[in-house]
């Protein structure tokens, strides 16, 4: 309960929350799991999006909706686990997917938040399908299990005629069995009965002239042995002894004292929860009385209304310029120039970190760009993704390309005597020129059809 010190603070506290008029109330997390795309770290119902988002390593999730949405800035999240093979044998498809998640821009191609995107490959479980085998003839009965009255024999078959492929099985079971009577009778062993109610304790105290004890008693009657013929008694005592006990000190049940003061609110920024505490000790429980029915803690949402720290992300690397030396001409030769890149440091808000490293990069080059040289022809590449992995009858394909030799030029260039070797790269597109193979001089393409491609279903649309 609030002391009347706290009722303003409650109040602030509750008028804060409350949803500004237009805007739909959402639930509010403290954590975006990227591996899952779960919200985790619950911090409490009916908040503005906005107020949850001055953190922006929070989360949100409308009401009515699976979709957890995270507060940054867009981007892509990890793809998901390639799904199992559309089928379990021959050659199948699978699908996997990733989503644009964030808020407050786009993903990279111009891609809307929420938006998911897929990939679909070929896939093999294995390469055959199973074939049924058919069962031998079955074998002779085993001798009974037993020397008198009922027992069972068995008798065998095998899987063999024809011996199933690619993990068939025949059906049924390779054994069965059936009762035999060896028309002898069984000696009948004995078996205790349960035993009887505990005595009374022979004594009231404990540390007299002879410790009191109580006892129990059973009889060798289910069944008794037989005499004829002659069967086993029944193993152990008939008697059974034990100590008497002394009773218990009566249980106290626990109950709870008062709750503790408010904790501070423990973020300097976005939403937090504060915190109040009570203990089990008024009284404590004693001797197996049950503990406090209840929580021992309980929170109260807190908002600074204040935005956090979003430190800079940055951007990818713009492509290179050309390869170039000033005043010289080096296309095709073996003069090394320079060349630069440079990258953006984007979304960086409310005094967050700047971005870390460097802006530009520089780096040593041979221009080759045009340059006309012999080729050969490359291996054949891997299959690649089926496309389109949504779309009707989608294709893989795989490749040889007509790959120029490159020229010897040197690997490394010293630019300042003492300050060690700069390596040097290659920039550019050659014209390679290669003989002619099944009619093509750049690339040869191969295609095959995707074979039993399953549906793209938004998983948080599918049911628990």
């Amino acid at each position: 309960m609030s002391t009347p010190g706290q009722a303003p603070q409650l109040l602030l506290l509750l008028l804060t929350l409350l949803p500004a008029k237009g805007s739909v109330p959402i639930w509010c997390f403290t954590q975006y799991e990227e591996s899952s795309g779960k919200c985790q770290g619950f911090l409490g119902k009916g908040i503005r999006v906005e107020d949850c988002c001055l953190n922006p390593a929070y989360a949100f999730q409308e009401p009515g909706s699976k979709l957890c949405q995270a507060c940054r800035s867009p981007r892509w999240s990890p793809w998901s686990a390639w799904a199992p093979c559309s089928v379990t044998c021959t050659e199948g498809s699978q699908l996997r997917h990733r989503r644009c998640i964030g808020r407050g821009g786009q993903c990279p191609e111009k891609v809307e938040p929420g938006t998911l995107e897929w990939q679909l490959q070929a896939c093999e479980d294995q390469p055959c399908c199973p074939e049924m085998g058919g069962w031998s003839n079955w074998g002779p009965w085993t001798p009974c299990s037993v020397t008198c009255s009922k027992g069972t024999r068995t008798r065998q078959r095998i899987c063999n005629q024809p011996t199933p492929k690619c993990g068939g099985q025949c059906p049924g079971k390779p054994q069965e069995s059936e009762t035999c009577d060896t028309q002898q009778v069984c000696p009948v062993h004995g078996a205790w009965a349960v035993w009887g109610p505990w005595s009374a304790c022979s004594g009231s105290c404990h540390g007299g002239p002879s410790a009191p004890a109580e006892s129990r008693s059973r009889k060798c009657s289910a069944p008794e042995p037989s005499k004829v013929p002659p069967g086993k008694p029944c193993p152990g005592s008939e008697r059974e002894k034990r100590p008497c006990s002394g009773l218990p000190p009566c249980p106290v049940a626990g109950g709870w004292g008062a709750w503790g003061p408010v904790s501070p609110c423990p973020v300097t920024c976005g939403m937090g929860q504060t915190l109040e505490k009570r203990m089990c000790n008024h009284p404590a429980p004693q001797h197996g009385g049950p503990p406090c029915a209840g929580d021992a803690v309980r929170t109260h949402i807190c908002n600074t209304a204040v935005p956090c720290p979003v430190n800079g992300e940055w951007g990818s690397w713009e492509e290179w310029s050309t390869c170039a030396r000033r005043g010289i001409n080096i296309m095709c030769k073996a003069i090394p120039g320079q060349q630069t890149r440079s990258r953006s440091c984007k979304g960086r808000k409310f005094d967050g970190q700047r971005c870390v490293g460097e802006q530009q990069d520089i780096r040593h080059c041979y221009n080759i760009q045009h340059c006309d040289w012999k080729g050969l022809w490359s291996e054949w590449s891997t299959w690649g993704l089926c496309v389109p992995p949504c779309g009707p009858m989608p294709i893989r394909t795989r490749q040889r390309l007509c790959m120029a030799q490159l020229p010897k030029f040197s690997p490394t260039i010293t630019v300042v005597e003492g300050q060690g070797e700069k390596n040097v790269t290659f920039w550019g597109k050659p014209s390679a020129q290669c003989e002619t193979l099944q009619g093509q001089k750049v690339v040869v393409e191969e295609t095959r059809p995707c074979l039993h491609v399953p549906a793209c279903k938004d998983p948080q649309d599918e049911k628990p």
